[in-house]
């Protein structure tokens, strides 16, 4: 019987930065740090899309990383197929927010799109 190996513990500096008095860190508006984190996001020119995955029946979160887009489609029709998660996807343009939904839970008066 093998042993599994222990993953290496990479030390962060957590302490020394909830002891930083504020003073040393530049405060930004809301709005600001919106368009910068949000609206600015940047992934790697080899990768071509990002799935996160929450699986409502489990509450189990996965990330899956691709560099080609065919392979990402893939995974989005599997997890479409399985019916039981949520999942966004985010490639260099935009980021689309998946959701499991059944045609007959579809809400003609609600219908965005009409």
């Amino acid at each position: 019987m093998s042993k599994k190996k222990k993953k290496p513990y990479y030390p962060n500096n957590w302490k020394a930065i909830s002891s930083s008095p504020p003073e040393w860190f530049d405060s930004i508006p809301f709005d600001v740090f919106m368009d910068w984190k949000i609206g600015g996001y940047e992934i790697p020119s080899s990768i071509a899309c990002i799935i996160r995955e929450h699986n409502l029946k489990t509450g189990k979160v996965s990330e899956y990383v691709y560099q080609r887009p065919s392979a990402a489609k893939n995974k989005c029709i599997e997890i479409m197929d399985m019916g039981e998660s949520e999942f966004l996807v985010c490639d260099e343009e935009q980021i689309h927010h998946m959701t499991p939904r059944h045609i007959d839970d579809y809400d003609e008066e609600h219908d965005p799109f009409a």
